[in-house]
C-alpha cells in the first residue's frame, strides 16, 4: 500500500499569488476497507494562476545529439562542458528550456521525452557556485514550479550562491508526453460501497482497481516501462551534461529523496552534493513501506484528536473528547454518507479519511480541518469535500492534473512485485493493527500495482557509494515519511548524515533557524554536520 506524497510542507514562506495543496495519497475508502494506494513520497503542488502552476511559453529543445547512444545507465556519462540548453525569457529574471532524452535509454529509437526544465540565475554572480537541481518529490508531481516560486522555498542565502534549477520529470507535468489515465477521479477513489456485502465490497475493488490500472496501461502504452526513477535519475545527468557542469548539487524532498539517492548511487562522480529531505525508507519493500506510512499517519491523526480534546477552542473540542467524536462520526458516515452536490459524491467515510490524510501533512492545516469534522456533524460535508478535492489535486473547473496517475505509473515502474487480490487481501489486517482509525476493519487490499505490467526497470538499490557525505533530513512527527524512514535512508548511504528536526510536518527546511542555518552550510561551504545532529 503506497500514500502518495502530497508533502506539505505548507510551513514554507507563501507568495500571495499562490495556493500551496498537498497531495501525495491516493486513498480509496469503502465501508469497511480503507484502500491507500501509494506511499508518501512527494512533496507539493502550487497553483499560480495555470494547473501547474506556471504559465508556459515556447521553448526550444536542445538537439538530440546530448544523448549518447548507450544512455548513462550504469555510471556517470561523458560528453561537453558547454552549456547546451536554448534558454528564452520567462519574465522575472527566470530562463525557460528544454533537455531531450530518450524514452529507452537502451533504445533510443523508441522516441524522446521533451524534458520542461525552468531556471532562476543565482541572485548574486559573484557568489555563484553553480546549479542547484531541485524536485519537490511525488512522484508524479513536476519540479520546475519550484525554481519559479524558489523565493518561498529556499533561504536568501541559497539563491545568492546557487541557480535553482527546477525540471519536470520524465512523464509529469509539462513535460511531453506526460502521463494521462483518466479524466474524473470520483469514480475511482470516492466509489460508494453502502449496502454492499463484504464479499461484494471486494469484487467491485478488485474491478475498480483493475479498471482504473488497464486505462493507465492502454493510454501510456508507449512510455509506461519508462517512467521510473532510475531512468529519471539518468535524465538528471543528461541535465547535468545539458549545464555543462562536470559535478552539480541537489536538493529533494520526499520523493525527491529517493530520486537523489537513487542518481547519487548510479552517477556517483558527479555529485557535489546532496540533500534528502523528508526521506523515504530505500530497502522496505511494499508492504513494510506501506505499514510504516500508515502508522505515521495514525500517529500524526492521534495526536491532532489529543489536542483537539485539551482546547476548548478546538471547532471540534466535543467537550474534550475529540477522539471519541471523531470514531462515532466516521462509523456514522459508513451508514449514512452526507449528501453532496449532485455531481459529486457523497461524503462518506473514503472522503473523510482522504481529506483527514491530507490535512494531517501539516499543523498548518490542523485547524480547517477541525472546522470540516465540526461541520460533518452538523451535517455538512463541505469542508471534509474540499480537502478531499485539494488532495486529488481536483482544480476550480472540474478537471484533474496527472499528479497522482503519474504517481501510480512510476510507483509500479519501480516495484518489482506484483502483489496477487489473495496476497493484498491476506496482508490487510496488518494495515488494521498498524492504523485501526485510518483502516476500521479492512479486509482486502489496496491492488496498487496488481494489475499494471512488470516492471522492467525497478530502482536500482540505494548505496551512494563514492557520493561523498550525503545529508538526509528527517522530522520527529512527520506522517509520510516518519523519522524511522529517513534514520534507514542515511544509513543505506555509504556517507550518510541524518539532520534530526522536531516539528508534526512533513520535511524539516526551513523548519527553524537550526535546520535552514546547517543545511544551507552544507550545500553552500560543504560543512557537514555531525551524523544525528538535532535542530
Amino acid at each position: 500500500m503506497r500514500v502518495a506524497d502530497l508533502n506539505a510542507n505548507v510551513s514554507v514562506r507563501q507568495p500571495a499569488s499562490c495556493a500551496i495543496h498537498g497531495t501525495d495519497t491516493i486513498a480509496r475508502m469503502r465501508p469497511r476497507s480503507f484502500l491507500v494506494a501509494a506511499v508518501a513520497f512527494s512533496m507539493l503542488a502550487v497553483a499560480c494562476g495555470s494547473d501547474h502552476g506556471v504559465t508556459i511559453t515556447s521553448s526550444d529543445t536542445i538537439g538530440e545529439g546530448n544523448v549518447s547512444p548507450d544512455g548513462p545507465s550504469t555510471g556517470p556519462s561523458t560528453g561537453s562542458t558547454d552549456e547546451s540548453i536554448e534558454w528564452e525569457d520567462f519574465g522575472d529574471g527566470l530562463q525557460t528550456g528544454s533537455v531531450v532524452v530518450p524514452i529507452d535509454y537502451d533504445d533510443p529509437s523508441k522516441g524522446d521525452f521533451d524534458l520542461f526544465v525552468l531556471r532562476r540565475p543565482a541572485s548574486d554572480p559573484s557568489k555563484r557556485i553553480g546549479s542547484l537541481l531541485v524536485n519537490p518529490g511525488g512522484p508524479g508531481f513536476g519540479g520546475a514550479v519550484f525554481a519559479q516560486i524558489a523565493e518561498s522555498i529556499y533561504s536568501p542565502e541559497l539563491l545568492d550562491h546557487f541557480d535553482i534549477v527546477g525540471w519536470d520529470p520524465r512523464g509529469t507535468g509539462l513535460s511531453t508526453p506526460a502521463i494521462d489515465c483518466i479524466d474524473d477521479y470520483d469514480p475511482y477513489f470516492a466509489t460508494e460501497y453502502n449496502g454492499l456485502t463484504d464479499e461484494e465490497v471486494k469484487a467491485k475493488s478488485v474491478e475498480v482497481a483493475m479498471d482504473f490500472e488497464q486505462e493507465c496501461a492502454d493510454n501510456n502504452s508507449e512510455i509506461i516501462q519508462y517512467v521510473g526513477t532510475n531512468n529519471s535519475a539518468r535524465d538528471m545527468d543528461m541535465i547535468r551534461q545539458a549545464l555543462g557542469e562536470e559535478k552539480i548539487t541537489y536538493f529533494g524532498f520526499s520523493y525527491g529523496s529517493e530520486l537523489g539517492a537513487t542518481w547519487a548511487t548510479l552517477f556517483p562522480d558527479t555529485v557535489r552534493a546532496a540533500v534528502l529531505d523528508g526521506a523515504t525508507d530505500p530497502n522496505a519493500d511494499a508492504v513494510q513501506g506501506g505499514i510504516d506510512q500508515s502508522k505515521g499517519f495514525e500517529a500524526s491523526l492521534n495526536t491532532f484528536l489529543a489536542q483537539c480534546s485539551d482546547d476548548v477552542d478546538c471547532a471540534f473540542h466535543n467537550n474534550g473528547d475529540a477522539e471519541g467524536a471523531y470514531d462515532a462520526l466516521i462509523a456514522s458516515l459508513n451508514e449514512n454518507p452526507i449528501p453532496s452536490d449532485p455531481d459529486r459524491p457523497d461524503v462518506e467515510s473514503g472522503v473523510a479519511v482522504s481529506a483527514v490524510i491530507r490535512a494531517m501533512y501539516s499543523e498548518s492545516l490542523w485547524p480547517q480541518m477541525a472546522q470540516a469534522l465540526a461541520d460533518a456533524q452538523a451535517n455538512d460535508g463541505s469542508g471534509l469535500l474540499a480537502l478531499y478535492d485539494s488532495y486529488y489535486q481536483r482544480l476550480p473547473d472540474g478537471t484533474y492534473d496527472n499528479s497522482l496517475e503519474a504517481f501510480q505509473v512510476i510507483s509500479c515502474a519501480d516495484t518489482p512485485e506484483r502483489l496477487t487480490v489473495e496476497e493484498e487481501d491476506a496482508d490487510a489486517y496488518l494495515y488494521v493493527e498498524a492504523a485501526p482509525r485510518l483502516y476500521g476493519d479492512s479486509e482486502g487490499g489496496s491492488y496498487f500495482c496488481t494489475f499494471f505490467p512488470p516492471s522492467v526497470d525497478p530502482r536500482a538499490t540505494i548505496t551512494g557509494a563514492g557520493a561523498g557525505p550525503i545529508l538526509v533530513v528527517g522530522t520527529t512527527g512527520d506522517p509520510a515519511t516518519p523519522l524511522a524512514s529517513s534514520r534507514n535512508m542515511a544509513k543505506a548511504l555509504e556517507e550518510g548524515v541524518l539532520l534530526v528536526v522536531d516539528a508534526d510536518q512533513h520535511t524539516g527546511y526551513d523548519v527553524n533557524d537550526c535546520s535552514t542555518g546547517t543545511v544551507d552550510a552544507y550545500l553552500i561551504d560543504l560543512d557537514v554536520p555531525a551524523d544525528g545532529t538535532e535542530c
